[in-house]
């Protein structure tokens, strides 16, 4: 239990960073207008600052999050790439055990979509595990996940992907 709060607390700690140097790089490139007869000079942010704003992941707006929350259930929808690429791994945490009974519907196929590239990842059935979803009825304040498979590694991390699951959708996900 320790564990799990150290890691918990660190990841928020790594997670308040992340976003406190986005805000300071976005607040590094406006500049008020300069005044009448005084030139202005050359707005050229460099070149280490552009590349710290690209490497952010994609954070979901404040819409998104409240729509996942209220509608299905869910929250912290993260996709990452793990195992070298070869898996893409999708997670929620559930905050409403009844609305999130769709994503675990062992009924219902997951799909992974990325039509940037045109790829529909499925989740593997194996012999002697089963899919690799979690399949039990949801319990509020746990994660889940599932794992699809991404043979060939054509989606990579920093891809959009679409997450569909019955009549769940989630657009416009960032690869981690």
């Amino acid at each position: 239990m320790i564990n799990r709060t150290v890691t918990l607390n660190t990841s928020l700690m790594l997670l308040a960073g992340v976003l406190a140097s986005g805000i300071l790089v976005l607040r590094a490139g406006a500049q008020s207008p300069a005044p009448a007869g005084i030139a202005a000079p050359a707005a050229t942010p460099t070149a280490a600052a552009e590349a710290a704003y690209r490497r952010l992941p994609g954070r979901m707006q404040n819409r998104a999050h409240a729509y996942y929350g209220l509608v299905w259930g869910v929250e912290a929808l993260s996709v990452k790439a793990v195992e070298s690429g070869e898996i893409i791994r999708f997670s929620y945490h559930v905050i409403d055990a009844d609305k999130a009974k769709t994503l675990n519907d062992k009924q219902v196929d997951p799909a992974l979509i990325a039509p940037e590239k045109g790829v529909k990842l499925v989740v593997p059935s194996l012999e002697q595990v089963g899919m690799l979803r979690q399949m039990s009825t949801p319990i509020e304040g746990k994660s889940y996940w599932m794992a699809f498979s991404n043979s060939g590694r054509l989606v990579r991390r920093g891809d959009h992907v679409n997450i569909v699951i019955g009549q769940f959708h989630a657009d416009n996900l960032v690869v981690e």
